[in-house]
């Protein structure tokens, strides 16, 4: 095994330098969506100039928008797999969708225009999902946003069959089925956010201006700029509750990532943040958000205790104390946070603000990896193939954790088990199958990645060169020779494949 290839990354990231940004894919992309001419089902006023004041308003925060109205199923599937491939390359993608949406069985489905459903299963082939969505975006380096403005009644009219499907949901062990109002809660993964314009189970309303209570909501707070991705939601939400009388309450799904993100920039908080370590990130947050930051982190919000973590983590900051970050790392830890002890596995590794204990970093990273954290279940496949920390080296261990956090996208990992497969230590794996890890360690955007292949492509054996061309050729980046050089035109394509231009 060689060394050099096998890398133990703490941070997220953290770039080996910064790479030029002209010619680079855009930072912020956004799909939006507007049902309104419906053919079969009540027809609906607001949702298309509802989203095309989203459109116009996300532009002017510098995103770039594919707007997408009163489309028919197959154009609508059509933009979400062509979105899904520019995510890959973009640091947040963000999906507005406003129009009917039905829950059948606990699954949320988006109807498009065309649609003509006269059954249960006709919802389900017609329509998108909830999940085809999160799937679309769920390649973004940074951050993952889907809105839905779709909490509305049944609006097939009792159309569909309610027995049945009720029957259907107890065979199957299902919850709620479309015979209940609104839509069913979501379970997002790590890092992506789902914003519901009504709390799951409950009716949007449809107001009585220009635009439905949460698109004008969305409309005035979005371009608020410096306001952290958290607290504009917070906003969003309240303006909502403020403006209907509290008959209807926006909500939110899913666990954001510990970097702070900024869909308008403004006071040095701009997007290109997201690409520091996030003690930077952290330190870069106004003051009066700071203030309201500490008073979610003691109502128990621990995203905000390890945001506050990070802050007094940044010795470049006058806030650095390490002892106080550890106390709210401690408290964030405790409550259940995964990144938290993954961060307080590293204080204690370190001896930094607490007394150095290896156990007890172990302990952490054992127990932020149990919840499926990729940093803890990569460093934990570092630890047990090349020991440390007082295990025992146990390469098959390591090589499992490797894995897991592979199957979760980590980059580093993917890396990882790329290297192995090319050093011959997966049996049943061969070359095809490192290109593929490979390929997409590149495409998130990891620097360190992109720099190997770029500078030292040498690393990896022919074979697992020569695939990778062929993968980079699959995807239309590379129309030269299969022959393993990494020439010119490799170089191009891994650059196109990485998400910078000439």
């Amino acid at each position: 095994m060689r060394p050099a290839r096998l890398a133990r990354l703490f941070l997220l990231i953290v770039p080996l330098a910064l790479l030029p940004v002209a010619g680079s894919a855009a930072e912020k992309i956004a799909l939006v969506i507007g049902m309104g001419d419906y053919r079969t089902v009540p027809k609906l006023d607001n949702p298309v100039p509802d989203a095309r004041a989203i459109g116009t308003t996300l532009r002017e925060i510098g995103f770039q928008v594919t707007e997408l109205m009163d489309a028919d199923s197959a154009k609508l599937r059509k933009a979400v797999e062509d979105f899904a491939f520019n995510a890959e390359v973009a640091d947040l993608a963000l999906v507005y969708y406003a129009g009917h949406g039905v829950e059948v069985q606990g699954e949320n489905f988006l109807i498009p225009v065309d649609a003509d459903v006269r059954s249960n299963k006709d919802v389900q082939r017609v329509s998108l999902s909830l999940d085809d969505l999160l799937a679309a975006v769920d390649g973004a380096r940074r951050m993952r946003v889907v809105i839905l403005d779709s909490c509305r009644d049944d609006p097939f009219g009792g159309a569909l069959d309610l027995a049945q499907l009720k029957a259907d949901s107890a065979a199957a062990g299902e919850g709620r089925g479309i015979g209940s109002t609104g839509l069913a809660a979501p379970s997002p993964d790590r890092g992506t956010l789902v914003a519901f314009a009504a709390k799951d189970g409950a009716v949007a309303l449809d107001g009585t201006g220009d635009h439905s209570p949460y698109a004008q909501a969305l409309i005035d707070t979005l371009p608020q700029p410096g306001l952290e991705i958290s607290l504009m939601f917070r906003k969003v939400r309240d303006e909502v509750l403020a403006v209907t009388g509290n008959r209807q309450e926006p909500h939110t799904y899913g666990s954001l990532s510990g970097t702070p993100f900024f869909l308008a920039g403004g006071d040095g908080a701009t997007v290109q943040q997201a690409s520091f370590d996030p003690d930077t990130a952290w330190s870069r947050i106004p003051r009066d958000q700071e203030a309201l930051l500490a008073s979610l982190a003691d109502q128990g919000d621990t995203r905000s205790m390890v945001g506050l973590a990070y802050m007094r983590l940044n010795a470049a900051d006058p806030r650095y104390a390490p002892g106080q970050a550890a106390d709210l790392l401690t408290r964030a830890a405790d409550a259940g946070s995964p990144e938290a002890q993954f961060e307080l596995a590293q204080l204690y590794e370190k001896g930094l603000g607490v007394a150095q204990d290896y156990a007890r970093a172990l302990e952490l990273y054992r127990a932020a990896a149990d919840q499926g954290f990729a940093d803890a279940l990569n460093d934990l496949g570092f630890l047990y193939y090349q020991g440390g920390l007082g295990v025992t080296r146990d390469p098959a261990k390591g090589l499992d954790y490797f894995q897991q956090a592979a199957a979760m996208r980590h980059p580093q990992a993917m890396y990882n088990v790329a290297a192995l497969i090319d050093d011959g230590k997966l049996p049943g794996k061969g070359p095809e199958d490192a290109a593929l890890l490979l390929y997409r360690a590149l495409r998130t955007g990891a620097e360190d990645v992109y720099a190997v292949l770029r500078d030292r492509p040498e690393s990896f054996t022919e074979a697992t060169r020569k695939a990778l061309q062929s993968k980079l050729s699959e995807y239309a980046f590379y129309n030269g020779g299969i022959d393993g050089s990494f020439g010119p035109g490799t170089q191009r394509a891994i650059r196109a494949a990485y998400g910078l231009g000439e």
